[in-house]
């Protein structure tokens, strides 16, 4: 299949105007979540992909967090990017035009919903939020759909009390990202924290996929040491975008290079979508509007 892939690919950069042309370099950003070092490993074979398929140079960006890559797909310095809900639903809001929906990671169940998991040690005797009172809770990202956004408006419906640190929490606390509140809890530096699960498959490891299967599979935790307390309903997953000023033909190489990524190669596939899934399908703006203006009360 790659050796294909690469004969296609050949045979386009022969018979068709390539994205050179037009544009320089094609520049992807990786939100936030784990180490920078993890999230470039997973993405170089998409790199070296999008390079093939654009016939320019194609760089890899990690910042430390959500806001960096939100602010780059804004400012124009970010060409494409796999957001969370919330984090579209941020950068619409800041400015509808700035870039456009293409494809959603979907699950091996065909569904593209995913779950924001609370999760305490076993041995700390935590088993619901009922048991968190007085204790500290952590929190990945401000900009995070399931590490912020959904816990904090259906955590206090479920305690009657506010997020506020003090309230019903000991202390409330963003540490940073998935990957950071997972080694927070899992040190003990907090009591429980939520992250970022599709709920598909067995919980010791860390589900199919998401932040906990990364985890599992970098050595990080061993899900045998965990406990869930909490889950929260479905949450759709973020999409994939794409500036909406790049060229039309350089938005069409890459929502088709995504959108076949996963019969391409299935271990790139598995490292870009953290973790085991069907494929990258297309999505339109139309399945965030919930999660906009969720993200719009919020910010009243």
């Amino acid at each position: 299949m790659k050796n294909l892939f690469a004969a296609v690919l050949a045979t386009t950069a022969l018979t068709a105007p390539v994205a050179a042309e037009e544009i320089k370099e094609f520049r992807i950003g990786i939100l936030g979540g784990e180490n920078a070092q993890d999230r470039l490993n997973n993405n170089e074979c998409l790199r070296e992909y999008t390079e093939k398929e654009l016939g320019v140079e194609t760089k890899l960006f990690a910042p430390a967090d959500y806001n960096g890559v939100i602010q780059g797909l804004l400012g124009g310095t970010i060409d494409m990017a796999w957001l969370g809900a919330s984090g579209y639903a941020k950068t619409y809001l800041s400015d509808p035009e700035a870039v456009e929906p293409v494809l959603v990671k979907v699950n091996t169940d065909g569904g593209y919903g995913y779950y924001s998991v609370g999760f305490a040690r076993k041995d700390s005797g935590i088993t619901s939020l009922e048991d968190m009172k007085g204790k500290a809770f952590g929190f990945g990202d401000p900009n995070s759909t399931s590490g912020y956004l959904i816990p904090s408006i259906e955590i206090p419906n479920k305690i009657n009390a506010s997020m506020e640190s003090g309230d019903y929490f000991g202390e409330v606390k963003f540490t940073g990202g998935h990957e950071q509140t997972i080694v927070a809890v899992a040190n003990g530096d907090v009591d429980g924290g939520v992250t970022w699960a599709d709920g598909l498959g067995e919980w010791e490891d860390g589900y199919q996929s998401g932040a906990l299967r990364r985890a599992v599979d970098a050595g990080l935790v061993d899900m045998n040491d965990m406990v869930e307390i909490w889950k929260s309903a479905p949450i759709p997953e973020g999409p994939v975008v794409l500036r909406k000023a790049l060229p039309a033909d350089v938005k069409e190489k890459m929502t088709a290079l995504m959108d076949s990524l996963s019969e391409i190669d299935r271990d790139c596939f598995y490292g870009v979508a953290a973790g085991e899934a069907k494929s990258f399908d297309p999505i339109s703006h139309e399945a965030y509007e919930v999660i906009i203006e969720a993200r719009k009360l919020k910010s009243e």
